[in-house]
C-alpha cells in the first residue's frame, strides 16, 4: 500500500491536491470520492465485476495458505 501526504489547496470553486505518479490512476480514469466524517476515499469509477476479477487474478499468489485449527474450543463455565 502506498501512502502519500499532500497539502490541499483552493482551486476555483473547490479544493485540489496533486497526486504523485505512483498513486495516480491515469488521465482517462473517472474517480469516485466518498467522505465519511474526517475520512475521504477515492477509487476508480465504473469498475465492472470482470475487471475487478481480472485485477484480483493479477495479484501475486501466497506461497501457502494458513489454515485454522479444526479443534473446537471447550465451553468454559461462567461464560
Amino acid at each position: 500500500m502506498t501512502i502519500a501526504c499532500r497539502r490541499i489547496f483552493s482551486s476555483r470553486n473547490g479544493e485540489a491536491a496533486w497526486l504523485p505518479k505512483d498513486i495516480a490512476f491515469g488521465d482517462d480514469v473517472d474517480r469516485v470520492l466518498v467522505r465519511s466524517g474526517d475520512i475521504s476515499t477515492m477509487y476508480p469509477a465504473g469498475m465492472t465485476i470482470p475487471v475487478i476479477l481480472e485485477r484480483l487474478r493479477a495479484l501475486p499468489r501466497p506461497r501457502e495458505i494458513e489454515r485454522r485449527d479444526d479443534e473446537l474450543l471447550r465451553e468454559r463455565s461462567g461464560m
